[in-house]
């Protein structure tokens, strides 16, 4: 087979984001005010540095609330309530799981900070890992995607070869960074459109 390695980013691809639900549902918010506070949250370079983890995770929200004090209630709610974002996507999962044992090996490439980590590991639960042969995070090397030290730190810990990789992430940008880097990716726009990759690499 072309690829002996799947590499899948986390967010949108793994687990999926709720956070329009979260903020509306969870916090109350009406459709409009959530879409406009949870954009603005996630496109200010603050959540980078969340990422990128030069600043705890405590000190960015600070930051936040001091950049947006009129937001400060429910900036520090949202940043409290991280575990309500996250929907596990079992099967997918299990999809994953028939693609290791048809060979394959799997690995994590992914934006993330420690704390954010941890938390939405322990609400995707224990059958998220069992089929991981490596990971790689933002946090671990203060690198994130789509610059090439995080794809390359990837394969140099795990001696991987690009060109017998295939990717999975989201964004655009992510996905043109690991070409960039000699390893070939796919944009994840749906779960469905996922489903349909993975079962085109099980024929």
């Amino acid at each position: 087979m072309k690829y002996r390695n799947l590499v899948f980013d986390v967010g949108g691809v793994l687990l999926d984001y709720r956070w329009k639900d979260m903020l509306r549902v969870d916090r109350g918010m009406s459709e409009e005010r959530g879409i406009e506070f949870g954009t603005r949250i996630f496109l200010d370079p603050l959540w980078k540095q969340l990422d990128l983890e030069n600043l705890s995770y405590d000190e960015v929200v600070e930051q936040y609330v001091a950049r947006y004090p009129e937001d400060e209630e429910d900036i520090r709610w949202f940043f409290s309530h991280i575990e309500l974002m996250p929907t596990p996507r079992p099967d997918i999962w299990e999809m994953v799981h028939q693609c290791k044992l048809a060979g394959y090996r799997i690995y994590l490439l992914s934006n993330y900070s420690s704390y954010m980590f941890s938390v939405h590991a322990k609400a995707a639960g224990a059958t998220f890992f069992r089929d991981l042969d490596g990971q790689m995070f933002s946090y671990e090397i203060h690198e994130i995607k789509p610059d090439a030290p995080i794809y390359q730190a990837l394969f140099r810990k795990y001696d991987l070869k690009p060109e017998e990789c295939l990717f999975f992430d989201d964004r655009e940008e992510n996905v043109e960074g690991s070409r960039a880097c000699g390893m070939d990716a796919i944009q994840i726009l749906s779960e469905a459109q996922l489903a349909e990759e993975l079962q085109k690499l099980l024929s």
